[in-house]
């Protein structure tokens, strides 16, 4: 593809302009690079919607997942969007394609009773087992990503104002409200590190902790706990919008809390909800 300058430009204008993250520029670069060795020696000018299709019957082939596949077509129509803003083409050739309907599949989360096992598992009184203790407590009393818990900085957490400062996807900040019980676990391991850093999360080198160590970190104590299902970083996330449903909270400041741009995103949540619906009910309804 002879568009590498076009490309360049496009990324810039994905992380400046657009705001996204650096692991979503990585994937479009990697998807149009894909496309470019597609189309080999043709000029991006010359692309009609006929190689739009061929590209895609190609990747269909290929059996990718359909999110996969929507994410692809998500590159192609920003891309020939920017060429057409930039006038570096005359039409749009990538308009007319359609991105199939994907079903979002119900997050998996923890039970009130599983959560509290899980966080109070960390006991001993080493500087790594208060770490854990308070990534644990963090997760769950304000719902962040484990990408967001990892990037925080000392001076994102005002102890004064229970507030976080959190920088989430699109390099957005929001401001989230933590609870006693984490700033106390939170204050407990700062107040144990021998070394100071301005990052909160440190590994044993004295470096930045990795969204992977925390996955291991989990995966540690629920080994030791005997929990019977599978739990990932993001269930705690997932396990905090539920439990705040279940317990009243409305579904406009659970996406407040979240991060989340719209509120069909947060949506999938009150799916989970559903055993709560039914013992009101239960409860309420004379005739139930």
């Amino acid at each position: 593809m002879k568009a590498t300058n076009h490309l360049h430009k496009f990324l810039i204008f994905l992380e400046i302009e657009k705001n996204y993250s650096s692991h979503t520029v990585l994937n479009y670069r990697l998807d149009l690079e894909e496309f470019g060795k597609f189309l080999d020696a043709k000029s991006i000018g010359s692309v009609e919607y006929s190689d739009l299709r061929r590209f895609l019957a190609q990747l269909k082939g290929r059996n990718l997942k359909p999110r996969s596949l929507a994410r692809k077509l998500s590159a192609l129509r920003s891309f020939f969007k920017f060429l057409q803003r930039e006038k570096v083409i005359k039409s749009n050739p990538a308009k007319l394609l359609v991105t199939p309907k994907l079903d979002k599949p119900l997050p998996h989360f923890m039970s009130e009773e599983e959560t509290v096992k899980l966080i109070e598992a960390p006991q001993a009184g080493k500087v790594g087992t208060l770490r854990n203790k308070a990534i644990f407590e963090l997760l769950y009393s304000t719902g962040m990503r484990v990408s967001e818990l990892v990037g925080l900085n000392v001076d994102d957490v005002d102890f004064f104002g229970n507030i976080i400062k959190v920088m989430g996807k699109g390099k957005k900040e929001r401001m989230v409200p933590v609870g006693e019980t984490a700033l106390k676990a939170l204050k407990d391991y700062l107040d144990s590190r021998k070394v100071e850093h301005s990052f909160v999360f440190a590994n044993k080198n004295g470096t930045r902790l990795s969204d992977r160590s925390v996955r291991n970190i989990i995966n540690k104590y629920i080994l030791e706990q005997a929990l019977s299902q599978h739990v990932t970083p993001h269930m705690f996330r997932h396990s905090f919008a539920t439990h705040l449903l279940n317990h009243g909270a409305d579904l406009r400041s659970v996406q407040e809390l979240l991060g989340h741009v719209n509120l069909s995103t947060t949506q999938i949540y009150t799916h989970l909800t559903t055993d709560k619906l039914k013992k009101v009910y239960d409860q309420a309804h004379p005739r139930a």
